[in-house]
């Protein structure tokens, strides 16, 4: 059974940065993609950036395009995801998501609070 424990969460001001960080322990054969997704109160989780473990592809929401860069380490079954330029409206509990061979994995989530 692979878990996978999220951290840098926190409180920042408008316009600061944070980086969070997911490390995945447990038997791992293959990781295909990582991913970090959010919810924010009162709405529906949503993919936020994708990053395949292979070729290092990225894909990202709009809204976070030019300011959030996901990236990994495959070595170390770590996924991060720097975020710059925070708004309020990025206030939300993320989480990290792993798709490995034949399965599928969720951290426990972390909390991102954007406020003055």
């Amino acid at each position: 059974q692979v878990q996978l424990v999220e951290s840098g969460g926190g409180l920042v001001q408008p316009g600061g940065s944070l980086t969070l960080s997911c490390t995945a322990s447990g038997t791992i054969i293959r990781i295909y993609f990582m991913e970090w997704y959010r919810q924010a109160p009162g709405k529906q989780r949503e993919l936020v950036a994708t990053i395949t473990t292979s070729l290092g592809s990225t894909h990202y929401q709009d809204s976070v395009k030019g300011r959030f860069t996901i990236s990994r380490d495959n070595a170390k079954s770590t996924v991060y995801l720097q975020m710059n330029s925070l708004k309020p409206e990025d206030t939300a509990v993320y989480y990290c998501h792993f798709a490995f061979t034949g399965a599928e994995s969720w951290g426990q989530g972390i909390q991102v609070t954007v406020s003055s």
